[in-house]
């Protein structure tokens, strides 16, 4: 399993119904891309105080990496990752992607 990991600095303007709309947006995905497996999607709630101004965050879990691959190249997560980055603090260097192999032996 790819579990896809995004972590932003949006804008200080942004409505958390324009949050929201974007996630659905993207959650929506689920429903063509076979192999996207669950989505989870939010503000930081960390008390540690080490996100360095990434202040929103998801995590989109995947089969595998073809899945993941599949969602990156579909025209709906360009236009959504668009639409994102229209929104971020400072267009794309406002944004983190980290993706994690998960092994079912852990």
């Amino acid at each position: 399993m790819i579990r896809h990991c995004v972590f932003v600095q949006f804008h200080d303007d942004v409505t958390k119904t324009q949050r929201d709309q974007l996630y659905q947006r993207l959650a929506s995905l689920q429903s063509v891309v076979p192999g996207m497996l669950n989505s989870h999607f939010g503000e930081n709630v960390s008390p540690e105080s080490l996100a360095k101004g990434f202040n929103d965050g998801f995590i989109i879990d995947f089969s595998d990496a073809a899945a993941r691959d599949a969602y990156l190249a579909h025209p709906e997560h360009k236009a959504a990752g668009q639409a994102l980055v229209a929104l971020l603090q400072h267009g794309i260097d406002s944004l983190i992607v980290f993706d994690l192999e998960i092994s079912e032996e852990i």
